[in-house]
């Protein structure tokens, strides 16, 4: 039987076998009985797919997180892409001569991970003020594994390993040159950014595929981070309080809004500037990612939900 395409390359018309992360999995009841949704990745993309057929035997072969193979085809639902399958079990050893490759099923950052380090390490080396840099150095070595390649959320914007380090990275690089034009605290906001979401780190699971841990969702990522950030600042001697005290303020007011989430809003120019661009890279990598899956006809995307409308689709040069 042919082989299914990589997701992004997918069809109403694909048919075949395929290797692939089931990202989620859920139990629901449809018209004709109970199915499974499920969320398929690979290192292109994700896709929604459904099983209708022989649920009770597909449900007992797979647990979400697991690599799967699968027989399905191509459908189109509501106007979105999916797979139907009509055959699906965990991945086995003996894949691997069949064309099952661990790296091709995680969604993944464009970026290289070593090259991000060598980025990061580069931008806080730059930090002027000492216990600053310190700080700053001591809490990406302590959480270095995880900050490697940590998803920057489930679902939203950079939903995929080392999703957080690309998100830190450009919210750097464009706050550093923000802070530059408008004469802010250049090390502020440097600060801000790899602090604003280090609370993800605790709060999302992540191994292969994402979910919120008990703490993240019963605490979440911003009081969490203020928490991580306290316990590091006692470990540097002499650390000043009023910058304490403004490092909280850039994590709990990174979202810009009470009603997005911050407990207080922006009250410096150097939370502005990280709330703004934390806001912009979210939206911009949301909706760079919204026109490349859609494949509806005409010269404007389906509804994002997240966006809250409409986006055009400029025709291809």
């Amino acid at each position: 039987m042919a082989r299914l395409p990589r997701i992004s390359e997918l069809v109403a018309s694909s048919s075949g076998t395929g290797f692939y992360l089931c990202a989620r999995k859920e139990r629901r009841s449809g018209r004709t009985g109970p199915f499974l949704a499920l969320l398929l990745q690979d290192v292109s993309g994700e896709i929604p797919a459904k099983v209708f057929q022989d649920v009770e035997a597909a449900d007992a072969q797979f647990d979400a997180g697991e690599f799967v193979a699968v027989q399905g085809h191509g459908n189109v639902f509501h106007e979105r892409l999916e797979l139907v399958l009509d055959k699906i079990r965990r991945v086995i050893p003996e894949d691997a001569s069949r064309g099952f490759r661990e790296e091709e099923c995680i969604l993944s950052s464009p970026r290289s991970v070593d090259e991000m380090w060598r980025e990061l390490a580069d931008r806080l080396a730059s930090v002027q003020q000492p216990q600053l840099r310190d700080l700053l150095t001591r809490m990406v070595e302590a959480n270095a594994e995880r900050l490697r390649i940590w998803p920057a959320a489930r679902q939203v914007h950079h939903a995929y390993r080392s999703g957080l380090l690309e998100h830190i990275l450009k919210i750097m690089e464009i706050a550093s040159m923000l802070a530059e034009r408008y004469g802010a605290r250049r090390d502020l906001v440097i600060a801000g950014a790899l602090l604003h979401d280090i609370g993800k780190l605790r709060e999302l699971n992540y191994e292969i595929a994402t979910d919120y841990s008990v703490e993240g969702n019963l605490v979440g990522h911003i009081v969490i981070g203020v928490g991580m950030l306290r316990d590091a600042v006692r470990e540097v001697p002499n650390f000043p309080p009023d910058l304490a005290v403004e490092l909280e303020h850039l994590i709990l007011s990174h979202h810009g809004a009470r009603e997005l989430g911050s407990p207080v809003l922006p009250m410096t120019v150097e939370a502005m500037i990280l709330a703004a661009t934390d806001d912009l890279d979210a939206k911009i990598h949301q909706a760079r990612r919204h026109v490349a899956d859609d494949d509806t006809d005409g010269p404007f995307t389906t509804y994002h939900r997240h966006l809250e409308r409409v986006l055009y689709k400029p025709p291809q040069s």
